[in-house]
């Protein structure tokens, strides 16, 4: 009798899950997994590294200073604020779920994390120091020699070492368990009857044709301003500043559009404040539709159940410099 029970509540189980899956493959939009094959060790070191404003000029600025992980992984201003104060010319990007991307920037100068964490240390507009002296930082203080030595073997520290562990900790800032990925999971009560009329508008409205897989975009580059073109005072020219060719011009990564409500303001130019405002702008300049107040409401209203679990994890207590770690010089001219 107990083996028939058993055996029937797994058979039942394990409908659910093929049910599930099926519900979930027929969509558009696909579950987010969480982070797999991770070395936790180099993970750690990573975390310690994004947090660390002593790899900039001025000892302020970190990697999480641009993609605060209180805030959905940005900043929430229009461009970001660099070294001296300087104005970014261009949104910063959310860091949550930028794994999934197909590239890293705007206009995927960077084919993965590895390569893009090094950018920013060496951008004088950005953290406005050298790889060379940010290494020399690192070197000068005792416990970071050993976590390097710990984590990949070797007596020198070098930037290739330093990318690949802000990358590897990078690689675990996933957000899974959103309300949407419930529903797409089989919890059928996940969403409220505006947030799947939302949806359904999503969908029918073409926004999927370019927003769509786990990330609900970052794996394509289109062009801003299909319908009409888009208008801007950001000199950002897309993926032309890349591969120089004309025809590219103002084709950026589509963003992910998980956590949204959270990355405010919208666009590479940081342009629409409200979700509102950007989905009356997308629809307008990208599909050639004007929602009605009720369909951008419940447009904005499926949106937001995109938010998934924040990351979490103890805050890195960094090691304290030494007497020959070189001090930062914040108001140097």
């Amino acid at each position: 009798m107990q083996r028939t029970v058993l055996a029937t509540a797994i058979a039942l189980i394990s409908s659910f899950a093929i049910h599930s899956a099926a519900q979930a493959a027929d969509e558009p939009i696909q579950p987010i997994k969480p982070a797999a094959n991770i070395n936790l060790g180099m993970v750690e070191l990573g975390k310690k590294l994004y947090f660390d404003p002593r790899l900039s000029k001025s000892g302020f600025i970190s990697c999480n200073s641009c993609h605060n992980l209180s805030m959905g992984g940005t900043d929430n201003i229009p461009t970001s604020i660099g070294d001296k104060w300087q104005q970014g010319p261009i949104n910063a990007p959310t860091v949550l779920n930028s794994s999934l991307n197909l590239a890293q920037f705007w206009d995927g100068r960077a084919a993965d994390l590895k390569a893009q964490a090094g950018g920013p240390i060496a951008n004088p507009g950005e953290m406005g120091f050298t790889h060379t002296l940010a290494i020399g930082v690192l070197e000068s203080i005792p416990a970071y020699v050993r976590d390097f030595k710990q984590v990949f073997g070797k007596a020198k520290i070098d930037i290739d070492q330093v990318t690949l562990a802000i990358a590897e900790f990078e690689k675990t800032l996933v957000t899974p368990n959103s309300r949407f990925d419930q529903w797409l999971l089989g919890k059928k009560d996940a969403l409220t009857k505006d947030e799947l009329a939302g949806y359904a508008l999503f969908k029918d409205s073409g926004c999927v044709a370019c927003h769509n897989g786990e990330a609900v975009g970052g794996n394509s580059f289109q062009k801003m301003g299909v319908v009409e073109p888009y208008k801007t005072k950001a000199t950002a020219g897309g993926r032309a500043d890349v591969t120089g060719k004309d025809a590219d011009r103002f084709n950026f990564k589509v963003p992910t559009l998980r956590n949204v409500e959270m990355t405010y303001p919208y666009f590479h130019d940081g342009a629409a404040n409200t979700l509102a405002e950007a989905v009356d702008t997308m629809g307008r300049l990208q599909l050639g539709k004007k929602f009605t107040k009720d369909e951008n409401a419940k447009v904005v209203a499926f949106l937001k159940t995109l938010t998934g679990d924040q990351p979490s994890f103890t805050l890195p207590i960094l090691p304290p410099s030494s007497d020959t770690t070189p001090r930062p010089t914040p108001f140097a001219k």
